[in-house]
């Protein structure tokens, strides 16, 4: 039988799954990791790797004096950690309320009909997640065979599927695949005329539009 895992073609670079590990990503990209790691077995050993020489360095370091209450302190932190990281436990699917992982579900509130959805235009919906830092996390729901405008980056953008899939160029990224983008990365994705697309977007500056529409309305839109 063949798993959602199995499926997933396009996987997180090792650059991100270290910062992650390390601690060092925003609040939302982040978040987009996690949503990914609890969906992939591979990324999800890949991780488990770096988490474990990260622990080896840490015990190899030299011994610093700790403040009373250090230790509690940093237990409590570790205890929030995993539970931001809930992270790990594959996503069971089936019912509409399984499109989301459980990293998304802490965010949301819930499942697919407690997302506060607002309309940006060609049928296409956002709902902009609560995090820390200039970086955002966002959840974009795009019609079968609707295309978003054509776009650069100033940043980095993870773009990960939740429900069904979307072309970019020669490359089809359906649930459990995640798309990283940069600065050389001009595009212009399309929704799989399937059926409609969810993804789960992190962005840590803002894209950049060729169009003058979407040039107007960007500052509206915070994307």
């Amino acid at each position: 039988m063949t798993s959602m895992t199995d499926m997933i073609n396009h996987h997180l670079t090792d650059a991100l799954l270290m910062a992650y590990s390390a601690g060092t990503l925003p609040e939302a990209f982040s978040l987009a990791v996690a949503t990914h790691v609890s969906m992939c077995d591979e990324c999800r050993a890949r991780l488990g790797a770096y988490d474990t020489v990260g622990g080896a360095l840490l015990d190899e370091s030299e011994t610093a004096t700790m403040e009373p209450g250090s230790l509690e302190a940093t237990l409590a932190l570790i205890a929030g950690s995993e539970e931001a990281r809930g992270a790990t436990a594959p996503c069971q699917v089936g019912s509409t309320d399984d499109v989301f992982p459980a990293p998304v579900r802490d965010y949301v509130g819930g499942g697919l009909d407690d997302v506060k959805w607002r309309p940006i235009g060609m049928g296409v919906k956002q709902a902009i997640l609560p995090t820390v830092g200039d970086a955002e996390v966002r959840l974009l729901h795009i019609p079968a065979g609707v295309a978003m405008p054509d776009h650069g980056h100033t940043g980095t953008e993870i773009t990960l599927v939740l429900k069904g899939a979307f072309i970019d160029d020669q490359d089809r990224f359906a649930r459990g695949d995640v798309e990283v983008a940069d600065e050389k990365v001009n595009h212009t994705p399309v929704a799989d005329i399937g059926e409609d697309c969810i993804c789960l977007a992190a962005t840590e500056a803002p894209l950049k539009f060729k169009g003058l529409m979407p040039r107007i309305a960007q500052p509206f839109l915070r994307i």
